[in-house]
């Protein structure tokens, strides 16, 4: 996604992740070797909310004035049978 779009990971202020549990979410920050700042969470708040997960964290984010115009983030989930999808948006 990054190397399509130009885009470095330094650019990236947030990773808006499915969150299925808090194990997957660190080891993606270590692959990716970034810090557990750049990949919020709430599953200590919900549980986890399976395909909801990405809406709800980037409501929170934006009614906490966590997100400014510009900013870039990248929002990710997965499902059964492998499935995935990810998108880089800019906030507006």
């Amino acid at each position: 996604l990054l190397l399509n779009t130009g885009t470095k990971m330094e650019e990236i202020k947030y990773l808006v992740l499915h969150q299925a549990n808090f194990r997957i979410c660190e080891s993606i920050a270590r692959r990716l070797k970034v810090s557990m700042d750049k990949i919020p969470m709430n599953i200590e708040c919900y549980g986890n909310t399976s395909g909801a997960t990405i809406p709800v964290l980037l409501d929170e984010l934006n009614r906490d004035g966590r997100l400014s115009s510009g900013d870039k983030v990248i929002l990710a989930g997965f499902g059964a049978g492998l499935t995935w999808g990810a998108s880089l948006i800019q906030w507006q």
